[in-house]
């Protein structure tokens, strides 16, 4: 059966040679964020499900990291390995770290659409993932004006047990709980 939200898809174009040479790199890493965020916000609504990874059918945190992996690239890079729900205080080995370092490239300073790991215990392993993400706030004090002028607060867009795919404001909870930050290759 075919994923209706999986399309076909050609290599990444080169920025050297065939007319792309003008393109910046970093343009097209915004271009790409902006593209990641897209595929992240269909994605909302989502039902929680352990281990599943199918837009608008379930998903977990790692299945919407892992949904939106194959929506840019194709296959995913490593087969899922079989996880409890208590994996990481069961085992207390950082897999999901592990596996982020293997295919992802680590960022110190994260933008919108790039990915965040989580400890949800102070010692404990990176356990939770979500996009990083942003929507226009009024400033503080010009909520309601006509005309206020618009900044962009940060969200985060992620599941979490028992909630569908939701994007949430990224609170000093979440920041203090962030441990590492990735950017799709």
């Amino acid at each position: 059966m075919t994923d209706p939200h999986q399309t076909e898809r050609s290599s990444p174009p080169s920025l050297s040679g065939g007319g792309r040479a003008s393109i910046s790199t970093e343009t097209r890493k915004d271009a790409d964020r902006t593209h990641i965020l897209t595929i992240a916000r269909r994605w909302i609504g989502t039902p929680f499900h352990h281990r599943a990874s199918l837009c608008g059918v379930g998903t977990d945190c790692l299945g919407l990291i892992r949904g939106i992996w194959r929506e840019l690239y194709g296959e995913e890079p490593e087969p899922l390995p079989d996880y409890a729900p208590d994996w990481a205080e069961a085992t207390g080995r950082e897999d999901m770290l592990n596996a982020a370092l293997r295919h992802l490239t680590p960022v110190d300073h994260p933008h919108p659409g790039d990915i965040l790991l989580f400890r949800l215990r102070p010692n404990g392993p990176a356990r939770h993932a979500g996009i990083l993400s942003f929507y226009p706030s009024p400033l503080v004090g010009q909520a309601g004006r006509a005309g206020s002028p618009q900044v962009p607060a940060q969200t985060l867009i992620h599941a979490a047990a028992p909630h569908p795919v939701m994007e949430a404001p990224y609170t000093p909870g979440w920041q203090k709980r962030t441990t590492a930050a990735f950017a799709f290759p």
